[in-house]
């Protein structure tokens, strides 16, 4: 039954996403599973690109924001519902045109136009898979893995989870600038 509740979160997101004029597939007219470019014009709308790891490390932090509010007070499915139901939140305040702007204007995603519903879809369920492997792993193992998948991002994309958060809400120039190098 709860699986079958976060489908329906997911489907009701998608339909709010697409009265928000989110397009389900990337314009290009390409269907595909990967987009590992984040400067190419599929970046974001493909199901994956390299900012679907920042979703499950989203996964990571809803799984223990949820667990110290109700420790085990509620099963691991009705929390997996918790988090299903903030990650839909954030994916359709994600693209509204409030935060498109704000990527826009203020990080490295300058020409950012807001997720397909495929992708955004994507990024839910890479926020589930990263929920549920945090539910099996040890905390000391979680909190490293998720350091250290941070850190391959910055290296890797010159952008995070960290710095989008940063990046967000109060911009830094010089980041910016050393995000531009790539």
């Amino acid at each position: 039954m709860n699986i079958l509740i976060c489908v329906g979160i997911m489907a009701v997101t998608a339909w709010i996403e697409s009265l928000m004029g989110r397009l389900p597939f990337c314009k290009c007219g390409i269907v595909g599973l990967w987009s590992g470019n984040i400067w190419s014009s599929q970046n974001s709308q493909q199901l994956a690109d390299p900012y679907t790891f920042t979703h499950m490390l989203h996964g990571v932090l809803w799984y223990s924001l949820i667990w110290l509010i109700f420790p085990k007070r509620i099963t691991l499915l009705q929390r997996l519902v918790i988090a299903v139901a903030f990650e839909s939140g954030w994916e359709i305040l994600e693209n509204s045109n409030f935060i498109i702007d704000r990527y826009r204007t203020a990080t490295i995603s300058l020409d950012y136009y807001g997720d397909s519903i495929f992708n955004s879809m994507g990024d839910i369920l890479a926020m589930a898979f990263g929920f549920l492997v945090t539910s099996r792993m040890p905390i000391r193992w979680m909190a490293m893995g998720a350091v250290v998948l941070d850190l391959v991002l910055l290296w890797w994309i010159h952008d995070n989870l960290a710095l989008n958060i940063i990046m967000l809400i109060h911009p830094v120039a010089a980041l910016r600038n050393w995000q531009l190098l790539r």
